[in-house]
């Protein structure tokens, strides 16, 4: 968390792109989510809302090009 812009390159360096590698990269980063948004004693809707707005995000990304493509048309 705490690597300098000049350190960035060698850092990468050591990180494993194995695909276990990225599942366990991807398994600890749901762990530290969940744990500091889901799996508390007094949750709020923060975590909850956080998840509905990436994918609410993800999926105007996604549809993107076929919404530009209706915004043009004028009466079909």
């Amino acid at each position: 968390m705490d690597v300098k812009l000049g350190e960035l390159p060698n850092w990468a360096a050591t990180r494993d792109f194995t695909p276990n590698g990225i599942l366990s990269a991807v398994r600890r980063g749901h762990d530290r989510f969940y744990n500091k948004y889901i799996n508390v004693k007094r949750g709020g809707i923060g975590g909850v809302a956080m998840l509905l707005t990436g994918y609410v995000v993800l999926s105007y990304i996604w549809e993107y090009d076929h919404i530009k493509h209706d915004r043009w048309r004028k009466y079909h």
